[in-house]
């Protein structure tokens, strides 16, 4: 989950279902003159929707640091087996819904811990990604990357390269969005359509016009402006003295949206 102090002086917790829902948005969204729209359309937006629905277990019991007396943040929190089995879980509940979905966030889960398998040149950083991996994530890599490679019977795999690529994208827009206040940001490359290769397409700016409205260049959205909402629990605490102290103002807390226009 994603742990967000906010202007007012509270703070946002917005689960990765929360940010999964928000990348589904912009899937939704995505296509106009200058941009293709998804294909397959349901199935892409399907998956950029449920991409993080393997944190869903998690949710339901979500843990203090009980160094820092703050909630884990999602890129912080200790190695846990059962994470593995809850991320191999969703990747077959939505693959039993829809194979294609399945495949392209089975692709987004083993390439977070490989840089995002070099689709993006910018931003630099790139989440979950790191060296010395465990042998047990190792080892959930190579089980789901030959799923992969078993699951492309009747796919054309150059686009299921671009939908990667794209969701990919969407999931940066969702950390940007989600995880604090606007900034100025680039994202390249962003393919512009199907005939795109690894390694083409454009560059897109980001920069704020407010702290909640933020401008495309160049535009990619089927909607101009475009508004969206992250849903999170709100809570006046940011800090917390014990497990269950945390789990109580958890659960108890107000849901709120965070409103941004897409410009």
């Amino acid at each position: 989950m994603i742990v967000r102090s906010l202007p007012d002086g509270t703070t946002a917790i917005i689960g990765q279902t929360d940010h999964s829902r928000f990348v589904g948005q912009l899937a939704a969204h995505w296509g106009n003159e200058h941009f293709a729209r998804p294909e397959p359309y349901d199935t892409v937006a399907r998956a950029a929707t449920y991409h993080d629905y393997g944190w869903l277990p998690y949710e339901t019991r979500p843990l203090l640091n009980l160094d820092t007396g703050r909630p884990y943040q999602f890129n912080e929190l200790p190695f846990q087996p059962a994470t593995l089995a809850a991320y191999q879980a969703c990747i077959d509940w939505l693959s039993g819904i829809d194979p294609y979905a399945g495949l392209l966030i089975n692709k987004h889960r083993t390439g977070l811990w490989q840089n995002r398998y070099g689709s993006l040149r910018r931003p630099t950083m790139q989440y979950n990604a790191g060296p010395g991996l465990r042998p047990e994530i190792q080892d959930f890599i190579g089980r789901n990357e030959a799923a992969q490679r078993a699951g492309l019977d009747g796919i054309d795999p150059g686009q299921l390269q671009i939908n990667y690529r794209l969701l990919q994208v969407w999931d940066h827009l969702g950390l940007y969005f989600c995880c604090r206040p606007p900034r100025e940001e680039s994202i390249d490359p962003v393919p512009e359509n199907y005939a795109s290769r690894d390694g083409e397409g454009v560059e897109i700016r980001l920069t704020p016009v407010s702290d909640w409205e933020v401008a495309f260049d160049p535009y990619p959205f089927d909607l101009r402006p475009l508004t969206l909402q992250i849903a999170h629990r709100r809570l006046p605490a940011a800090t917390f003295a014990s497990q269950g102290d945390w789990l109580r103002a958890y659960f108890s807390a107000p849901l709120a949206l965070l409103t941004y226009t897409l410009t």
